[in-house]
């Protein structure tokens, strides 16, 4: 079972990086400022949740974050491009690393991003694009 201290401290954060980008990817798909809050909440009590009852110790050590890695102004090319990157860049650390891990860091991404989706009710077409980006993104 990985830990942290398997990591570097870049490849940590590329790994929560491509988690949370995977939320502010959603959330940008379908840009409305109303529910930025919400969907940012949604972010923050999914990785809550994860934290406190996920029987991996890698996955609870993983969304213990804060911050998401973006600015507010983060433009959604910009977002979708730093986070492919991020997932990319997790899972060939964590096939090379933490084989055992992949699957669970997969399900965290995918899980993340259906929650943002999920926050205001309808899943709209942007956010089903975004989450068909993460799927690709992660393999």
């Amino acid at each position: 079972m990985a830990t942290k201290a398997d990591f570097t401290e870049d490849e940590w954060e590329t790994m929560q990086k491509g988690v949370t980008g995977a939320g502010m990817l959603v959330s940008v798909g379908d840009r409305d400022f109303t529910d930025s809050f919400g969907e940012a909440s949604a972010i923050a009590k999914h990785l809550a949740e994860q934290r406190e009852q996920n029987e991996s110790q890698f996955i609870r050590e993983l969304a213990a974050m804060r911050g998401t890695g973006f600015g507010l102004t983060a433009s959604q090319q910009e977002v979708q491009a730093e986070t492919v990157e991020a997932l990319g860049s997790a899972i060939a650390t964590l096939t090379a690393k933490a084989p055992d891990e992949v699957d669970a860091y997969r399900r965290l991404a995918l899980e993340t991003a259906e929650a943002v989706a999920e926050a205001k009710g309808e899943v709209a077409p942007g956010e089903t694009a975004a989450i068909a980006a993460i799927r690709e993104a992660l393999g």
